[in-house]
């Protein structure tokens, strides 16, 4: 892995600890209450994507659990379709999805530092 891609990684994982930080001790509602909130899931997980987008396809093909093209995804609808995020999407993803991203990136790292 190149040190780019390493600190892509890094970037994503970053990100994914602050999101799940965020949304500790809140609830789905609070994204429709809390502008600040909402907006602040909305950008860790953009960061995610666009960390995720500047990984090489080599590091990409040797990392095949992290599901690369669903993330890209993710950031190109929260960039480009801005005005209508499903929150409910939001919500879900980073309560069921982020922990297992997580735990890939560390594994991840870790193997190749």
């Amino acid at each position: 892995m190149n040190k780019h891609d390493r600190t892509r990684l890094l970037d994503m994982l970053d990100a994914a600890r602050k999101a799940q930080a965020f949304a500790a001790g809140r609830s789905r509602e609070d994204l429709d209450s809390d502008e600040m909130f909402a907006f602040a899931l909305t950008r860790a997980l953009e960061i995610i994507g666009e960390a995720a987008a500047r990984v090489s396809q080599e590091t990409r093909a040797d990392l095949p659990q992290i599901p690369w093209r669903s993330i890209i995804g993710m950031r190109n609808k929260l960039i480009h379709d801005y005005i209508a995020v499903d929150y409910d999407i939001l919500w879900a993803t980073v309560e069921t999805e982020l922990d297992t991203l997580i735990s890939h990136l560390e594994k991840s790292l870790e193997q190749h530092s």
